[in-house]
């Protein structure tokens, strides 16, 4: 059988040979699959290659502020933010909607999210009171991680799902704060194996033309998935990839997650409360 690891290496070494690229791959398919802990921490963040290189790069356009954590940086922080959701009671299937802009607690969340087994509901800050109750609601939400101009959304939802702020300057009332993860350890012990088919994310369609609806995919259809993206961007390891989608949509999580960590790639993110192309060049030029 493909493991992941062979079937990445394939695409990397045919990367400029399609023919052969198509005629040999073969999509992995095991039976035991977490891609944050069997690829991110077993070898992004372990191998003396790629452990200390950048994994993300945010630039704050409205501060020029840069942060940059390496693959082994975010392994560890991951792992505290993780072990901080299971001291909240959470556990393997439970679901997670997560509403933040381009922040560091995003990719920490996501990770961290994947690691404890738990359903991951992205979502767009531009969702509406109504919107988000619709997606609280239906997407079955026993945690919310939001930033803190999502909070006065909350105000009238009621339900019982445990809120989690993340970037909160002063405390708010029935909010926890996002950096008590900070004090958990740096090192995880899940609960046992995650199976490849187990539920990873519910992404909530457009609703163009009907009501949103619910899409499953598993902790094998992304990651695994996410092999043809990255072949199809060519991206290799230590790269650096920018892609402008906002979090809450599907394009954000396929290149701005896993077809770039996939690669060993770097996640470079320009955040800009509005897109605005004119800065985006002139702080990528």
């Amino acid at each position: 059988m493909t493991t992941f690891q062979q079937a990445r290496a394939f695409l990397l070494e045919h990367r400029t040979d399609y023919d052969t690229a198509v005629a040999g791959f073969r999509w992995p398919d095991p039976v035991d699959f977490n891609w944050a802990l069997d690829w991110f921490d077993a070898e992004l963040a372990r191998d003396a290659a790629s452990r200390d290189r950048t994994a993300l790069w945010i630039v704050d356009a409205a501060s020029n502020r840069e942060t940059r954590l390496s693959f082994a940086a975010l392994s560890r922080r991951s792992n505290q933010v993780a072990n901080f959701l299971r001291a909240q009671g959470l556990k393997r299937g439970d679901h997670l909607l997560l509403l933040l802009g381009n922040v560091v607690p995003l990719w920490e969340t996501m990770l961290a999210a994947m690691k404890l087994g738990l359903v991951i509901i992205p979502a767009t800050t531009l969702l509406t009171p109504d919107e988000l109750r619709d997606r609280v609601e239906r997407g079955r939400a026993r945690i919310v991680v939001a930033a803190p101009d999502q909070v006065a959304k909350f105000a009238d939802l009621g339900g019982d799902a445990i809120r989690v702020v993340a970037g909160a300057t002063a405390p708010l009332e029935g909010w926890l704060p996002f950096e008590q993860a900070a004090d958990f350890p740096e090192t995880f012990v899940p609960d046992g194996p995650t199976r490849a088919e187990d539920p990873m994310l519910l992404y909530f369609t457009s609703g163009t033309t009907a009501k949103p609806k619910l899409v499953r995919h598993s902790q094998r259809s992304y990651p695994v998935g996410g092999l043809s993206t990255m072949y199809w961007l060519g991206l290799q390891p230590a790269d650096v990839h920018l892609n402008i989608s906002s979090p809450g949509w599907a394009k954000h999580a396929w290149s701005c997650l896993f077809a770039p960590w996939n690669a060993g790639a770097t996640v470079f993110v320009v955040n800009q409360p509005r897109f605005d192309a004119k800065g985006l060049l002139a702080t990528i030029g």
